[in-house]
């Protein structure tokens, strides 16, 4: 049955206007990304199998563009509206951060590092760098590959926070095991810019590791 013969409040346009979209399940709001299903198939059917073939939405929303474009239904045209969305969450994401102190939106600042380091598959070293007032000036991805003490390299984010006039720096990293525990290692690199930045009187105010779902700030443990 095509869902325009469903029940007004079944369908999910209808019930997401009605309702609001978290009274939605997963494959109700990814039928209405679809907008259309395929020959025998709603959208909602659709959504259905791409969500049992891709393992849920989280590895369907953070699929390479190959793996997403090869399921039937999808497409590079799909592919691109679906970064663009992504894109527009994590930048409302940062909006909301820099309208406020970063340290009184923890949550928000974890929600932003999350939504921005979370999906890559290598590791990537990032900077918050703030006024001072601690409202967020930039973003920065600093260094890609594996995090240790020889490719983290003081002098380019003491060079970079120079150049945004920073007065502070959130430092943010991602594990891609997904496990978020503090390495030796990366208390190692937060002592390390922390001295470096100290020399030009910017404040090192935390360092995020981005896991599976899981961020650990190393001043809530005591770490910095």
């Amino acid at each position: 049955m095509p869902i325009t013969d469903w029940p007004s409040e079944e369908r999910p346009r209808e019930k997401l206007l009605l309702r609001g979209p978290g009274a939605l399940s997963d494959a109700e709001l990814l039928a209405i990304f679809l907008r259309t299903g395929v020959a025998g198939k709603t959208a909602v059917d659709l959504a259905r199998e791409l969500l049992a073939a891709f393992g849920g939405l989280r590895p369907l929303l953070e699929a390479e563009s190959e793996r997403f474009c090869a399921e039937h239904g999808l497409g590079v045209a799909k592919y691109a509206q679906l970064q663009a969305v992504l894109e527009m969450g994590r930048r409302h994401l940062l909006e909301t951060l820099a309208r406020g102190d970063a340290l009184s939106n923890p949550d928000d600042t974890r929600d932003y590092l999350k939504a921005r380091l979370r999906g890559y598959a290598h590791e990537v070293f990032a900077c918050l760098f703030l006024d001072s007032r601690h409202r967020v000036i930039s973003l920065d991805e600093l260094f890609h590959g594996t995090i240790d003490g020889t490719s983290v390299h003081p002098r380019e984010v003491v060079k970079r926070a120079l150049a945004h006039n920073a007065a502070a720096v959130i430092l943010a990293h991602n594990h891609p095991s997904g496990v978020a525990e503090p390495s030796e290692s990366d208390r190692l690199i937060t002592h390390r810019l922390k001295e470096a930045l100290g020399l030009v009187d910017i404040r090192v105010l935390d360092h995020f590791i981005i896991g599976d779902g899981r961020v650990v700030s190393l001043a809530e443990r005591g770490l910095m």
